[in-house]
């Protein structure tokens, strides 16, 4: 969940976004310049429910950009390792708000509150008429509640500006399929097969398939295809983990596990894998 300021620091946790905002205002408190940064790294993807979606990540730099470089800091909260070398870029603090009620707003839709949804989405247009994802989540509540022309002319905006956005291709043509428009959709597919080879977690559902159909080897090889994708994709790990249980592999198996648990974005997965984790110790322990 994307908390706020106040919501993360008396929970301690967070994701990347809220612990930004939060370090924003308490810097701010403190009389610190405060600066945001998108940061350029490879786009992850997750899953809820029936919703893909994919993150952005943000850090944040104290000091004065003009002064000295020794008197600036730039804190991140993912590993260094994770982000060393990516390109960084300025931007404001309607951004980052946009960027904040654009996460709660597809929070809101993966639970089906549309209503709730589309004002967030709405919210976060208005505090930042360029920030395109808003749009993206604008268009998906806009389908979900069966307004298609609106869902398509959401979609369209974007494409005017990200013309090859594999998502809202694959979105747009699903908007026209429905609409009868069956050659234009198979068209845009096309145009998708030939931009895009895999879709978001092509492998991990392939993966999924596999695990469930008990060859565990070739969930094993597909899961790591995913890993090699998103290093940091929990739901990978636990299949990975649940694998090697089935081969025997327990060493490996309890691995993954605390790898799926480390890099958990959401308290019910952590608290799910931090179960399984104690239950496999017990497990050994017998």
């Amino acid at each position: 969940m994307t908390r706020t300021a106040a919501e993360a620091f008396d929970l301690r946790a967070g994701n990347c976004l809220s612990l930004v905002i939060m370090t924003g205002a308490l810097a701010k408190e403190l009389g610190l310049p405060v600066y945001y940064q998108r940061v350029h790294s490879e786009e992850t993807w997750t899953r809820d429910g029936d919703f893909v979606f994919r993150s952005a990540h943000v850090n944040i730099v104290l000091g004065h950009l003009a002064g000295d470089r020794n008197q600036q800091v730039t804190i991140d909260f993912l590993p260094q390792e994770n982000i060393r070398g990516y390109r960084t870029h300025l931007i404001e603090e309607r951004t980052v708000i946009a960027m904040f009620m654009n996460n709660r707003a597809a929070e809101s839709l993966a639970r089906g509150q549309l209503d709730d949804a589309y004002w967030r989405a709405r919210d976060a247009i208005a505090n930042d008429t360029g920030f395109l994802d808003a749009y993206k989540t604008l268009g998906v509540v806009y389908s979900r509640h069966g307004n298609l022309r609106e869902a398509e002319r959401a979609y369209r905006h974007v494409l005017e500006h990200e013309p090859e956005d594999p998502t809202v291709m694959s979105n747009l043509a699903t908007v026209m399929g429905a609409t009868g428009r069956l050659e234009a959709a198979q068209a845009l597919l096309q145009e998708l097969r030939r931009i895009e080879s895999y879709p978001p977690l092509h492998f991990l559902n392939q993966a999924q398939i596999a695990l469930k159909s008990g060859d565990f080897r070739a969930a094993i090889a597909l899961f790591n295809e995913e890993l090699a994708r998103i290093l940091s994709y929990h739901a990978a790990y636990f299949g990975l983990a649940a694998a090697y249980f089935e081969l025997g592999d327990i060493t490996s198996a309890r691995e993954n596990l605390t790898a799926a648990m480390q890099n958990s974005t959401k308290r019910r997965d952590h608290e799910l894998y931090a179960a399984k984790l104690e239950r496999l110790r017990s497990y050994e322990a017998r």
